[in-house]
């Protein structure tokens, strides 16, 4: 669903627009439509005269700097004018999958170049190309797809549409979904109808689905953010002129800041918080100083860079000297409007004590926050600030930079002989710079030049053909052998196909040659492809989580003292338990908080939730073969993945936790895991059928599952399963004393009366030889009730619990009739 709000705030823009100049700029877009529908003759005699005259109008919808689509087809059709008749009755045939039409036409057209020109050459028959092509031949249905164009507007309208990078297929499906919302919305503003009415000319079409007009919306939204992203850009270079902080002086790599956390809006407890988390802040509405207009909230915000050095004074003193290593700001979540940035420490303060010297805007004692130290000035910081305090000089700042200049690498293996996502995070690995038979590695300067601190990214040939893992050379070539150790598992890899697709990746070293092991990567290849791993695997922020204790559990779950002992003393040791009990006890809820108790915190990242059914596979929980385009592709499944993020903080506990496990064919699910999730065999690897290759669960991860009693529906345990869990039965906690004092906090005699009858109805189902205790009726039916009106508790009886009554004593009526008598009876 798109954001009504923020979509109606954009439209009365757009119809701004639309009543001035810029229907002269974009109405070539009706006007190309009109074109092409007048003259596209698919069983034209001369087709290749045809498609030109049909493609005249289209402009720079077909043709760009270095972007030749129009002219390609064109050449196509004259060197094989039928077998791009063909490709386009094919691609224009709505009776076929849409995607597999794009793909099939892509393929051909690959084919073509590869028959009559080199093989590297472009034929620039792209997604945006055949969507172009389909939106010519349909207009009341296709719209014309833009990657950066889609994704920009489902982030202004505050969507749930994702589109990812060479995920041309569910992009495809996106952009659909999107522009469907958006035309809806057009269609229904009749302003917007009554200024395209006027507009219209004869050689337009006359767009009466609103598509060509959504489109044309999409790209008013992209260019708005452009448009706003220059200004950006030149309010920077105005800061940068207004404060002289960007001078000639070429020997400056970096720029150096003073940053202030003062007592009197910063607390001592603040502060360490700060240090602890490697973070600098400050209100993003501080105003500026001196001659400068851009205020320091800004400066912080938009002109500091990564790589900038900065020093922290806590007052008049000096703190620490600092690294920005990176150009994300966040909000904080402790202050309100204040924002934060991430740093690296050079080196603390040799003299804590109050700076008394020279005042500068820069300098401690000046009341400033965030200011940028003028390069004409940076003699004299170095004199007052660099050398008293740190014991450093610009030389040995910019001996570290060089030092820190790392390389980036891609590291091919066979995952048969050697498995990285069976690596544990933090191992050292070497790797042999001869082969087998004594001969050196192919592209063997690579190993020569590879040195500590080097990015590696890690991917894994057939079968599994995907990136996995990120890591890090520790060690230098000895001649023999160089080491890296494992950084990062990638719960999600990404496939080689994803890597294909990016546009930027296209002369990668591994693509122009697969032939080797380690390839080099270009600082811009390198960030193209973490920003893939980072749409699917996301770093975890420092975010503030509130802590949660043994205490906190026992306030919300109503358990004993005692038996939350047990429960975490055996999950600790067992590593695997099932909550058993009725339906109401709350097994659910029990089980996440459990979780939270033993992490000390609420942190749900460390938690992931399933719930099994007759219809859940191995395929689904481990990994298997997936349909994907015209054949299948290994996918890893959610424990797989869950397994690999446990495994990338090991000194962390996680926690798999699985509603209705009893649900699922649970030998079916588990497969070969049955033994890897005992806790003797934690952190063994044993081979996966699917795969032939190593897999181990890790010791930190938890499993928790959950089991109704009182489903007579649902299969037994078997016994060697059930010999890898251990069971705890969960009752009724109306004797609780954390119930009790919720009963007491509502003060409701009705609510008090109610409980006592349905402990006398649990007494009951107890003795009955047919139920017994795992078909009492649980508390939390009771629960969370801000308000203990009649209305709701009655609604408690009639829709929840009299319903399981009448199916536990479906051949008994007369007994449910009865405590239908006695619940109601509360009430009069």
């Amino acid at each position: 669903m798109i954001d009504n709000n923020r979509f109606q705030e954009l439209l009365e823009e757009y119809k701004n627009e639309l009543k001035g100049v810029r229907w002269d700029d974009e109405k070539f877009k009706w006007q190309a439509i009109k074109g092409f529908q007048d003259r596209w003759d698919i069983e034209s005699t001369d087709f290749c005269t045809m498609l030109k005259n049909s493609l005249d109008k289209t402009f720079n919808l077909l043709a760009s700097s270095h972007y030749f689509p129009r002219k390609m087809i064109e050449e196509f059709a004259q060197k094989e004018s039928e077998t791009v008749r063909q490709m386009f009755m094919d691609l224009f045939d709505e009776s076929k999958d849409l995607y597999g039409r794009m793909v099939s036409f892509k393929a051909q057209s690959k084919q073509l170049v590869n028959k009559y020109w080199d093989s590297g050459k472009s034929d620039f028959q792209t997604e945006n190309t055949l969507t172009t092509y389909l939106w010519l031949r349909y207009p009341d249905k296709y719209y014309i797809y833009k990657f950066e164009e889609a994704k920009s507007l489902a982030n202004e309208l505050n969507t749930n549409y994702i589109f990812k990078a060479g995920d041309y297929k569910n992009n495809i499906q996106n952009l659909m979904g999107l522009y469907d919302e958006i035309c809806l919305e057009l269609s229904r503003d009749e302003e917007l109808k009554q200024i395209m009415q006027s507009k219209l000319e004869d050689d337009c079409y006359d767009d009466p689905k609103c598509k060509t007009l959504a489109i044309d919306f999409g790209y008013f939204v992209n260019q708005r953010q452009k448009a706003a992203k220059i200004e950006k850009e030149k309010t920077a270079l105005y800061v940068k002129e207004e404060t002289d902080v960007y001078s000639s002086n070429e020997c400056v790599h970096s720029h150096f800041w003073k940053i202030s956390h003062g007592a009197d809006s910063v607390s001592d407890t603040q502060f360490n918080d700060y240090l602890a988390r490697k973070v600098i802040c400050m209100n993003k509405n501080t105003n500026s100083v001196g001659t400068t207009k851009m205020s320091q909230g800004d400066a912080f915000k938009n002109v500091m860079k990564k790589g900038d050095y900065f020093y922290l004074c806590r007052g008049n003193s000096i703190c620490l000297l600092g690294q920005i290593v990176s150009d994300d700001v966040f909000d904080s979540t402790v202050k309100q409007d204040w924002i934060e940035r991430p740093y690296r420490v050079i080196k603390e303060s040799l003299d804590k004590s109050p700076y008394k010297d020279v005042k500068k805007w820069w300098t401690p004692n000046s009341n400033t926050t965030c200011i940028r130290v003028p390069d004409k000035e940076l003699n004299l910081f170095v004199d007052y600030i660099l050398k008293p305090y740190f014991n450093v000089d610009m030389n040995d700042l910019l001996k570290v930079e060089e030092e820190s200049n790392c390389r980036y690498w891609f590291l091919s293996t066979n995952p048969k002989i050697w498995s990285m996502s069976s690596m544990p995070v933090g191992k050292e690995q070497s790797y042999t710079l001869y082969n087998d038979n004594g001969n050196k590695r192919r592209v063997f300067q690579n190993f020569l030049d590879a040195k500590v601190g080097d990015k590696i990214i890690g991917y894994e040939s057939t079968p599994i053909k995907q990136v996995v893992a990120i890591l890090e050379v520790t060690k230098e070539q000895n001649e023999e052998r160089i080491y890296f150790k494992k950084v990062e598992s990638l719960s999600s890899p990404i496939d080689f196909a994803l890597l294909k697709a990016c546009p930027g990746l296209g002369n990668m070293e591994f693509f122009v040659c697969s032939q080797g092991s380690l390839f080099k990567l270009t600082k811009n290849e390198y960030e193209q492809i973490l920003d893939l791993i980072r749409e699917e695997n996301p770093v975890q922020t420092n975010k503030i989580i509130n802590k949660y204790t043994k205490k906190d559990f026992l306030n919300d779950v109503f358990v004993t003292d005692a038996k939350y002992d047990r429960f975490v003393s055996v999950l600790k040791k067992k590593k695997n338990i099932i909550l058993q009990g009725p339906p109401g006890v709350g097994k659910t809820f029990a089980a996440k908080r459990l979780a939270y108790s033993i992490m000390e915190e609420k942190n749900d990242d460390r938690i992931e939730f399933v719930q099994f059914h007759q219809n859940y596979s191995y395929e689904d929980f481990m990994l298997g073969y997936k349909p994907c385009g015209d054949g299948f592709e290994m996918k890893y499944g959610i424990f797989y993945q869950f397994c690999q993020k446990a495994s990338n903080h090991p000194d962390k506990d996680y926690f798999f936790i699985i509603d209705e496990i009893n649900r699922g064919n649970m030998s079916k699910i588990f497969g070969e895991l049955l033994m890897l999730i005992e806790p003797d065999y934690r952190d063994n690897k044993i081979k996966l059928a699917y795969n032939g290759l190593d897999f181990s669960v890790p010791q930190n991860l938890h499993i928790i599952g959950m089991m109704n009693t009182a489903d007579r529906s649902l299969a037994l345990i078997d016994y060697a399963l059930r010999r890898r869990f251990s069971f705890f039965t969960m009752e009724p906690g109306f004797d609780t004393d954390g119930f009790k004092k919720y009963q007491q906090k509502l003060n409701s005699p009705v609510f008090d009366k109610l409980i006592d009858r349905v402990k006398d109805l649990n007494d009951e189902i107890l003795k009955d030889d047919s139920l017994g205790s795992g078909f009492c009726i649980g508390h939390s039916y009771f629960c969370n009730l801000d308000t203990c009106t009649n209305e709701i508790l009655l609604d408690i009886v009639d829709f929840d619990i009299l319903p399981m009554l009448n199916e536990y004593w479906f051949d008994e009526p007369s007994k449910v009739e009865r405590w239908e008598n006695n619940l109601h009876g509360v009430f009069e």
